[in-house]
Formats: structure tokens, C-alpha cells, sequence
């Protein structure tokens, strides 16, 4: 039954994601961090009436497989009406080559983040495959020292079927996209990533997840071991839907990235728009 559910939604996230080399072409293999717009000294206060801290480090959304920035624009917004510095990293060739290069991007865009804004420190909030780039970068490429915290939107941290099913429609591995490759259950790229400690450094790690992921299955693959805070919408919220993609604009999912970011326990609010 779930296969069945699964192959259509497969299908046209393929589709999407084959058509995309030609647009990715074009994108620069690290862009200039240009900030999203409204400054850290924004007043903006949110619905519950608390104000971002002072000194709060800039975030870095980190976006996934296929994700243009400007779809990661509402949620940078909504991080922007906090009071947070915030920019949007499009992964290179939008994430459809090497996991481990696109990280080695990632740590370049942080340093120059870090020198524009003066901050020892950046915080993540990674969707899907900008996840795993994140992951790579913290374990391997010294973010830890860099990262305050890390904050994943239904990331397959241990793999996912849907990407071992394109080899079972007979697409071949993955339609030959690297990317998807290292995201199937299994691949060695993320046996190494998941060797040792899946949380190391003093980083706060979060992941968020939904029942309704149709491109992360299981859907408890997008938790980490180790101490970090994995958070499940619908243990709180059984009536919410959210999709893969809907975790990026969704208000409860937002509500637990605030809360992550401050330091607070985890309580979604369950009707935020």
C-alpha cells in the first residue's frame, strides 16, 4: 500500500528534479552571502509577544535537493519578523552533485557569513538533503567549532526507500543523480556520516519530522542519535498534515524552529498560521 502511495508522488519529485540540471547549470558554486534583508536591530516582535535575543547569531537556511531560494524566502521572513540576521544558501548545481562538495560550499558561505556580521557563531535550519550538507560539514569539516546550532526539516539522515524505489521503477541508480545516490538506505556515503557519533561538538542538534513526509520514508530516518532533540509533529499535534515541502512554510513547524533556536522546550502550537 505504501508503495503504491509512494511511486505517483516519486514520479513527479523525479520528474522536477531531472528537469532541473539545466536551470541548476547557471547557479554559482558558492554564492556571495548576501543577507536576506532587515537588519538584527528589527523590533518586530512575534505572536507571542517575545523578542529575538540581542545578540542571537545569524542563521544560515540551508536549502534542499531542487530548493531555489526563493523557496526558502517565507521562512526567512518569518525568521527576519524575529529579529534574526538570516541567509538563504541554495546548494550548488541545487544539490544534485556531491553531498561531501556541496558541504565544502557550505563552510566557505559560513566563513564569509561570519566576516560580514563579526559572529563566532551561526546557527543552521537545514531542510531535507541541506541537512545532510550541514551534517557533513559539523562532522567533518570543522563546523563544529562554527555551529551554535542545527536545526533539520525532514532530513533522511539514515537514508530513505524512496530513493533505493527509482532503482526499482528502472531508472537505474538514481537516474544517475549523485546526490540521490548518497541519499539511498544503505549507500556508503551515509554509513560514514553515521559511523560514531551522530551529534559531535557542542552544537544543539534538532531535527523536526512529519507522518506525512512522501520522500522520507521511514519517516523516523530523519532522527538522530545522541542526544539530539527530535521532535515529531503529530506527537503533539496529531490532526496537523505537513508535507516534505510544507515543513518550510508550515506555522507549527515554524513554532518549534523558534523555540529551538532559543533554547526553549519544544511545545508546537498546534494552530499557527
Amino acid at each position: 500500500m505504501l508503495l503504491r502511495k509512494a511511486v505517483p508522488v516519486l514520479v513527479l519529485t523525479l520528474t522536477a528534479v531531472l528537469s532541473a540540471p539545466a536551470a541548476a547549470a547557471a547557479a554559482p558554486a558558492a554564492p556571495a552571502p548576501v543577507e536576506a534583508t532587515a537588519p538584527a536591530t528589527s523590533t518586530a516582535t512575534t505572536d507571542d509577544g517575545l523578542r529575538a535575543l540581542a545578540n542571537a547569531n545569524p542563521v544560515i537556511v540551508v536549502g534542499g535537493l531542487s530548493g531555489f531560494a526563493a523557496v526558502y524566502e517565507p521562512l526567512a521572513a518569518r525568521l527576519r519578523a524575529d529579529g534574526y540576521r538570516v541567509w538563504i544558501y541554495e546548494l550548488p548545481n541545487l544539490g544534485l552533485g556531491d553531498i561531501a562538495a556541496s558541504a565544502n560550499s557550505l563552510r566557505g558561505f559560513v566563513g564569509q557569513v561570519r566576516s560580514a556580521t563579526g559572529s563566532a557563531k551561526i546557527d543552521l535550519v537545514a531542510h531535507s538533503e541541506g541537512g545532510l550538507v550541514s551534517r557533513y560539514y559539523i562532522k567533518n569539516l570543522g563546523g563544529g567549532d562554527t555551529i551554535g546550532r542545527y536545526i533539520s526539516l525532514g532530513t533522511p539522515q539514515y537514508g530513505t526507500y524512496v530513493a533505493n524505489i527509482v532503482a526499482f521503477l528502472g531508472l537505474g541508480s538514481c537516474a544517475g543523480i549523485v546526490a540521490c545516490q548518497q541519499m539511498t538506505i544503505g549507500s556508503s556515503f551515509l554509513a560514514a556520516l553515521n559511523a560514531g557519533d551522530d551529534t559531535p561538538g557542542a552544537v544543539r542538534w534538532t531535527t523536526v519530522r512529519t507522518w506525512q513526509d512522501e520522500l522520507v520514508r521511514p519517516v523516523d530516518n530523519a532522527t538522530l542519535a545522541d542526544g539530539a532533540t527530535n521532535v515529531l509533529i503529530q506527537s503533539r499535534c496529531p490532526l496537523r498534515v505537513v508535507g516534505h515541502l510544507g515543513l518550510v512554510v508550515d506555522g507549527t513547524t515554524y513554532t518549534i524552529i523558534r523555540q529551538a533556536l532559543r533554547d526553549e522546550a519544544i511545545r508546537p502550537n498546534c494552530l499557527a498560521l
